[in-house]
């Protein structure tokens, strides 16, 4: 009970204001390097570059990384860990097949290299179910190690139109799961878990082998969009708690509790500049204050809009006490009392 009271905040605190400063006091300290995720060849943003990210809830981070755990009969075993590390990364056609363009006859040539296919795992049952996928309606036939694509209307067709398909073609998905490009096994606290660049983990989570309740990825958007809003907070909660600690600073975490709960109180993920919470105040004096200022005074009198001037902001613009302290308190005289 002393704990809880004692947590407690002052009535009328300017709690906004401290988690500013709290949050970026130690944001000055941060250093602009990278953090190399071992195995997974890929460097990515920690300290200021990853802080700013998060803060202008960017759709997709300069550098996404998934976490799989595997269920409960399957985390002991290693084997398994790297069949589905395997079988989650893309493979993309160009990577085991060479694409030929036949301006006379209207066609296009897939030929299979047979090394590069065998080390991926790549079949050429595989290459032409993908095939299939992109060109549709026009026929695909298959001989030895080699696809034929002969477009429907083959006198007709323009060659802009075999150029558009053969582009089509270098972006197929032959194997594995679009945006997984490389994965790597680790092992922690007594089970193996896979962690890979990129993210698809909508399409990770019906593989049978998968732990749905634990998959993670640091792309906030992409939590928000299959959680849904609370599950984006906790995100970006953890998210600005690994960033701190990745740079040794310590912040309280109610400080980014509030942070976070400021940018998903609307049921979206927002960005803290003008194009978010700063842009979106209710009173026209907040949202001049930060930028764009005769956008929004101009704006606001054409429509002839009224500021009630309840945020600091717009009482420090007008030389008032502002709303915050015991600059809230109003006292009044009771002159009837004796």
């Amino acid at each position: 009970m002393a704990t809880k009271q004692s947590a407690k905040v002052n009535p009328y605190s300017a709690v906004g204001i401290v988690a500013a400063q709290s949050l970026g006091e130690p944001g000055t300290q941060m250093t602009m390097r990278t953090f190399h995720y071992a195995g997974v060849a890929e460097h990515v943003p920690t300290g200021l570059p990853r802080l700013i990210e998060l803060v202008d809830a960017k759709k997709e981070p300069n550098k996404s990384l998934v976490e799989v755990y595997l269920k409960k009969e399957y985390k002991g075993k290693e084997a398994a860990a790297k069949a589905l590390a395997k079988e989650m990364e893309s493979v993309l056609l160009p990577e085991v097949a060479t694409v030929q363009e036949d301006m006379a006859s209207r066609r296009i040539i897939i030929s299979l290299n047979e090394n590069d296919a065998k080390a991926l795992g790549v079949t050429i049952a595989m290459l032409k179910e993908g095939v299939k996928k992109t060109v549709g309606t026009n026929k695909v036939e298959h001989r030895g190690n080699k696809l034929k694509i002969t477009l429907k209307d083959e006198k007709e067709t323009p060659l802009k139109e075999l150029r558009k398909l053969t582009g089509k073609l270098s972006k197929t998905l032959v194997k594995g799961i679009m945006g997984i490009k490389r994965s790597v096994v680790i092992k922690e606290k007594g089970e193996y878990f896979i962690r890979a660049s990129g993210c698809n983990i909508k399409e990770i989570i019906p593989l049978p082998k998968v732990d749905p309740a634990r998959i993670y990825t640091n792309s906030v958007m992409e939590i928000d969009k299959l959680f849904g809003i609370e599950a984006a907070r906790n995100a970006v909660v953890r998210e600005m708690v690994s960033v701190m600690e990745s740079q040794g600073l310590s912040v309280d975490i109610r400080h980014i509790m509030l942070l976070a709960d400021a940018m998903t109180a609307d049921g979206k993920v927002k960005s803290i500049g003008r194009h978010g919470l700063s842009g979106e105040k209710a009173g026209v004096m907040g949202r001049a204050a930060f930028e764009e200022t005769i956008k929004h005074l101009v704006n606001a009198s054409i429509v002839a809009e009224d500021d009630n001037l309840v945020g600091v902001t717009e009482n420090i613009i007008v030389g008032q006490t502002i709303p915050i302290g015991t600059g809230r308190i109003k006292l009044v005289m009771n002159a009837k009392k004796k």
